[in-house]
């Protein structure tokens, strides 16, 4: 498998070179040069554990890499590296257990050590990047760059803190996550980690980044990789709960081999719906992906209209980690379905203009994947607590939306299929948002972890259990125009924060 950037199909690079960089040199994405041989071998799929399952999404993502190689097979090596990143990390062996909710499935992908979706892929890409390092001979050091609309910081921290050879920075919105999230991160304790809030949004924050990814000039010894999911090592192992519900949806008697799911996805940088059309594009039988957004709807406009228009208000809503206007991974999508050169075009077009237009035949193309919908704070809140009262299930905003979503979508164009809600994170990271929508008080946000304990009986994350007595480690704070200047000082001038 080869891997190829979503601007210029002259930039190639194997697996494990794609995901020690993360990026490419020219700003694009890594995509695989074809899914043609990358089909899943669905007829085993009933018979197949969780990790049997991961283990052959990542040797069918990755085959032919001495990134996953070992003496009995690239199956047998990509089942180590996802052993080694899972065992004894989740609550229990089912870390994405699925919850009849009403007429659909409920997802639920929290029950990592920081109560998020990204815990998946941020377990096993630590692993990822310590086997490409060895595979390729690769002696630098490695600076993990990142910033986070809230889950992503803590799931990266998580996974690469104390890594040897590893350091990681992460960058958040100031003011733009909830104060759990928060403090997950800068309690970390790591020697190799690093912390910033930064001035202004995710956006600025991710811009921030990519910029300096594209333009911070490096010592020798030293190389930038990104934990985000613009690193396809970030993205492929999310491929594989997909292929996991659907084999639970078999084993439920809910559906036989063959037909069709529908799954809806709250997501703001598209990366975890993206992982879903990949599932797709191996062979995964699903009948229609729903992109749920909050008040921040440009995936809902670009859907509906084919106009990416980043030129419009931000919103700071009860869904934080939704909370995004410039939705990277649907760069990916984009290559797919117009190429690498018209691609690079409306990149350009993005950074220049603010937006770019689909012609109608890309439109089209794009349609008959992918549906969408959007809802705001009040329908949000609305439906945490009608789910509740109705289902006596507890979820999170960033589920309600989806849920939300997938009810107004239901009643528009049912296809008769089975339905799956991805759940991304606990209720109790966002827990003064759950309370305000059920209707409780409470004195602060630590404080309504417990008051959401005490009113619903629903088991608190042994992770977040005090989680306010953790101390602060990281108290740095950049402006957004800052970050290279501050990165620049960290590598270059080695002076990392003590």
């Amino acid at each position: 498998m080869l891997y190829l950037s979503t601007r210029n199909n002259k930039i190639s690079k194997k697996p494990s070179e794609a995901v020690l960089e993360g990026i490419a040199k020219d700003g694009g994405l890594y995509m695989p040069k074809s899914f043609e041989n990358a089909s899943f071998p669905m007829d085993d799929l009933s018979k197949m554990s969780n990790k049997d399952i991961s283990a052959e999404v990542i040797s069918i993502l990755f085959a032919g890499d001495e990134m996953i190689s070992d003496e009995k097979g690239e199956a047998a090596g990509a089942y180590k590296l996802v052993s080694n990143a899972y065992d004894g990390k989740f609550e229990n062996e089912d870390y994405a257990p699925l919850s009849k909710v009403g007429n659909a499935y409920v997802m639920e992908l929290y029950h990592g050590p920081t109560c998020a979706f990204k815990d998946v892929a941020l377990q096993l890409l630590p692993q990822l990047i310590s086997a490409a390092k060895k595979s390729t001979g690769m002696k630098d050091e490695i600076v993990i760059l990142t910033a986070t609309s809230g889950d992503t910081g803590s799931a990266a921290l998580s996974g690469f803190s104390n890594v040897d050879g590893v350091k990681i920075i992460v960058f958040y919105p100031r003011n733009g996550i909830s104060a759990v999230q928060e403090r997950q991160m800068v309690s970390v304790d790591g020697k190799n980690t690093c912390v910033c809030s930064v001035g202004g949004n995710f956006d600025d924050a991710q811009s921030g980044v990519k910029n300096i990814f594209a333009n911070l000039k490096l010592p020798e010894g030293v190389v930038l990789s990104s934990a985000n999911s613009i690193n396809i090592g970030r993205l492929a192992p999310q491929v594989a709960y997909y292929f996991k519900a659907y084999r639970d949806l078999m084993q439920n008697g809910e559906i036989k081999m063959g037909d069709k799911v529908n799954f809806v996805v709250p997501t703001g940088n598209f990366g975890d719906i993206l992982a879903g059309y990949f599932a797709k594009k191996m062979g995964l039988p699903v009948g229609q992906l729903v992109c749920a957004s909050n008040t921040n709807n440009v995936l809902t406009d670009f859907f509906e209209n084919g106009v990416y228009n980043k030129n419009r208000s931000f919103f700071i809503t009860k869904s934080p980690s939704m909370d995004i206007l410039i939705s990277s991974n649907l760069e990916r999508l984009l290559y797919l379905v117009c190429g690498a050169e018209k691609c690079s075009e409306y990149m350009k077009d993005l950074k220049e203009k603010g937006e770019y237009k689909l012609s109608k035949e890309e439109l089209e193309i794009i349609r008959k994947e992918f549906d969408a919908g959007f809802c705001d704070d009040k329908e949000t809140l609305e439906t945490v607590a009608s789910v509740y009262n109705k289902h006596g299930y507890l979820m999170d905003t960033h589920t309600a939306v989806a849920w939300n979503v997938y009810e107004k979508w239901a009643r528009k164009c049912d296809n008769g299929y089975k339905t799956v809600v991805l759940s991304t994170a606990s209720p109790y990271k966002f827990s003064s948002s759950v309370m305000n929508a059920l209707g409780q008080k409470y004195e602060s946000e630590f404080d309504a972890v417990n008051k959401l304990y005490e009113y619903t009986g629903a088991k608190i994350p042994a992770s977040l259990v005090n989680i306010e007595r953790k101390p602060i480690v990281h108290k740095v704070t950049v402006e957004k125009d800052e970050m290279m200047d501050f990165v620049d000082k960290m590598v270059n001038k080695k002076v990392w924060m003590d």
